[in-house]
């Protein structure tokens, strides 16, 4: 079973072009917003990654654009982890209008010390708190 997480969220006007069409870089942005609140859920918020020393670094990322998304639009975005290790992680993303999907994409992950180099998460303190949720992915 994945672990997933579930947000909406509303098309700001600012996130459109001048077609009034959702602009393409800001789906990543979303899928950010969709991955911070996955680990929210999980009572692990990026925020006791940070004070640890570490980072999640994206080192890939995708979108498979469907249909557009307006300004308005009520949207719903589904966050699943698809792997998680002690090095890294990678996600995947489908953003609804109701229903309709409207993008798909996937980013890959890895895990960055302060110096922004990488890390073995084993070797920090924030590594029981992610054994259980490795066990259940």
């Amino acid at each position: 079973m994945k672990l997933s997480s579930k947000t909406s969220f509303r098309v700001r006007y600012s996130e459109t072009d001048q077609m009034g069409i959702v602009y393409h870089a800001n789906y990543l942005v979303w899928f950010e917003v969709g991955r911070s609140e996955l680990f929210r859920e999980l009572n692990l918020p990026y925020t006791q990654f940070e004070k640890q020393g570490l980072g999640l670094a994206v080192i890939e990322a995708s979108c498979r654009y469907r249909k557009p998304a307006r300004y308005d639009d009520e949207l719903v975005i589904i966050t699943e982890i698809d792997h998680m290790s002690a090095r890294g992680a990678s996600f995947s993303y489908r953003v609804y209008r109701e229903e309709i999907l409207l993008a798909e994409g996937k980013t890959v992950h890895v895990f960055v010390n302060k110096d922004g180099r990488p890390a073995d998460v084993k070797k920090y303190a924030i590594w029981q708190e992610l054994q259980p949720i490795l066990a259940k992915n």
